[in-house]
């Protein structure tokens, strides 16, 4: 831990001799996380069009059908994988940001640049707090998703046949519904992160 937290202080201390501050790095962050939901998400729905298509099976080598749903699955979870890493890498600067913002209120003379700044610190964390609960509640929609996708292709993997298809339309719905939920999550989050980006006391 103390290792990582020095790596940490040598990173930031590299960033702001070239003038890249935390509050920089932080909104650099929350826009990579942003990118990276909407890449996930539309990956996901890809992800679907994939599935329902291996449902509506006519004909063909089914195996080819097999091998498309598996990387669709693979992607998406790179895709998700990829945001959980951005999440969590907005999470660690924010956090010292705050710790370093917080203990430099006390380094003021002046009182009412200091009360200004107490102020923008508090909007900047009420605004941090909605951004962040909107990204961890996205992201915890992903599990299911990615579940329900690895039964799938490992179901369709050992059944090759007409009658795992006719088995895997019964799921198609509860599908459908948790990509659903999960897109409208991504998309609250996605605005949250514009919101932050434009609006943050930083």
């Amino acid at each position: 831990m103390g290792l990582l937290s020095g790596c940490q202080s040598a990173y930031y201390s590299t960033m702001e001799k070239v003038g890249y501050h935390k509050r920089d790095i932080l909104v650099d962050r929350v826009a990579k996380a942003r990118d990276a939901q909407q890449e996930g998400k539309e990956q996901f729905k890809s992800s679907l069009e994939q599935f329902s298509s291996v449902l509506n099976f006519k004909g063909g080598a089914l195996e080819d059908k097999y091998n498309t749903l598996n990387d669709e699955y693979e992607d998406s979870e790179d895709a998700a994988n990829d945001v959980r890493n951005r999440i969590d890498s907005v999470e660690s600067v924010a956090e010292d940001l705050f710790e370093e913002w917080e203990g430099e209120l006390e380094q003021y003379s002046s009182a009412s640049l200091k009360r200004d700044s107490s102020q923008k610190l508090r909007k900047t964390r009420q605004q941090y707090k909605k951004l962040i609960s909107a990204m961890r509640r996205a992201e915890k929609k992903m599990d299911p998703v990615l579940n329900a996708f690895k039964d799938q292709v490992l179901y369709l993997k050992h059944n090759l046949n007409a009658k795992a298809i006719l088995s895997l339309k019964k799921e198609l719905r509860s599908v459908k519904s948790n990509i659903s939920a999960l897109v409208k999550d991504m998309e609250k989050s996605i605005q949250e992160a514009d919101l932050f980006i434009k609006e943050a006391g930083i």
